[in-house]
């Protein structure tokens, strides 16, 4: 028998071997429009991770490029490889929890499914995981002996080390990445917290650390973070603004609702957006628009009202329901004509309000503030579950 015979043999023994073994570590892979990088991502990982009894499970979030159906395929297989596919749900975090809360191995790591997280780093963070001396195993783009120049994107290095400033005082944790999106921990650990944690952005780690009642003893390891091979990046425009709200969540999400904070949030830049227009509207009505003062403001308030209304629309689309994100001309029209017609109650209301309070004596500003209050709230509660299809939780 030739060499190249007797080294197939071993190997078939050694993966034979691994199977009969009890699970040691799962391995949970977020992913959207990552088709082309699975098959080759788990070489990467049988490579990395030979003698050790692992599970790949990638969680996708309906992907358009047919995603989990490359992943069923190779299962059919490589049965350690899974997937859960999720319907009318998005986000990185929520996908994290998912993935870990799905497995029974004692040990659970998350990574990047483009190729940017080098598999070679796992046997090491299992080592110290499994042995008890550390609860959580990073791979951080900052440790000494790390680098981000095959990364290309001076940029987002940036933008990292300023959320990562922010994160570690959040935290308390001294970790040169508290940001990363490769790590590793007891799933013991992870389900202990999941109660707790928000699932909101894309920053599962931070979420982690900032819940946890006791001080994580944490092992940094160095990682070459690479360009990604494949794909569109997951981080859109949103990023910076789900990182805010990771924040918030901690901080404030027990006593007002994440998402209804978020409704808030672009409620109030719809005020100055509503307050712009009636401003403007006003000016133009004392310069010889006819009318008196109070069929001016009534006219005013009306328009004003609909351009913010539009306004809070687009801005909410694109960040309260980032994970129900209408996209598509069509889909954008219906939804602007479900927003509008959910809210048109509270548009009166908001009309009407403000302009008995004008015809009351009140100044129209404050008026107007107090009909953009009563708006709101109806405009939150029945958008969340007819426009969007979830209450606002």
């Amino acid at each position: 028998m030739s060499n190249p015979d007797l080294a197939q043999l071993a190997d078939f023994a050694q993966r034979a071997d691994t199977t009969t073994k009890p699970l040691e570590l799962a391995i949970v892979l977020p992913t959207f429009n990552e088709r082309g990088n699975l098959a080759s991502l788990v070489e990467r990982l049988d490579d990395a991770l030979a003698g050790i009894s692992w599970e790949a499970i990638f969680v996708d979030d309906n992907s358009p490029d047919g995603t989990s159906d490359e992943a069923r395929k190779i299962s059919q297989h490589d049965r350690r490889v899974r997937v859960l596919h999720r319907i009318g749900r998005r986000g990185l975090a929520s996908a994290a929890i998912e993935g870990m809360m799905a497995t029974a191995a004692p040990v659970v790591a998350v990574m990047d499914a483009d190729h940017q997280h080098d598999p070679a780093l796992l046997p090491g963070m299992l080592k110290a995981v499994a042995s008890g001396e550390y609860d959580v195993a990073v791979a951080s783009r900052f440790a000494e002996g790390a680098s981000t120049e095959q990364w290309g994107r001076p940029d987002r290095v940036r933008a990292s080390n300023i959320a990562n400033a922010i994160a570690r005082k959040v935290t308390g944790v001294e970790l040169s990445d508290p940001m990363s999106g490769y790590f590793m921990l007891r799933a013991e650990s992870l389900r202990a917290a999941a109660p707790n944690l928000s699932g909101v952005g894309f920053k599962i780690l931070l979420d982690i650390l900032a819940t946890s009642d006791q001080t994580m003893r944490i092992k940094e390891f160095p990682l070459n973070f690479a360009a990604r091979a494949e794909g569109e990046s997951k981080l859109d425009r949103t990023v910076v603004f789900e990182f805010l709200v990771g924040l918030y969540d901690k901080w404030l999400g027990r006593i007002i609702p994440t998402r209804f904070a978020l409704f808030g949030t672009i409620g109030a830049v719809g005020v100055v957006v509503h307050m712009a227009i009636l401003s403007a509207f006003l000016t133009l009505a004392g310069e010889g628009l006819r009318g008196n003062v109070v069929t001016n403001f009534e006219l005013g308030q009306t328009i004003a009202a609909l351009v913010a209304m539009t306004f809070n629309f687009f801005l909410n689309n694109a960040l309260t329901y980032a994970d129900k994100r209408l996209t598509g001309a069509a889909a954008l029209m219906r939804g602007w004509i479900k927003f509008g017609v959910t809210c048109s109650v509270g548009l009166l209301a908001n009309v009407g309000v403000a302009a008995v309070l004008v015809r009351f004596g009140f100044h129209e500003y404050p008026a107007a503030l107090a009909g953009i209050v009563i708006g709101s709230v109806w405009n939150f509660a029945l958008s969340s579950k007819f426009v969007w299809g979830r209450y606002g939780t």
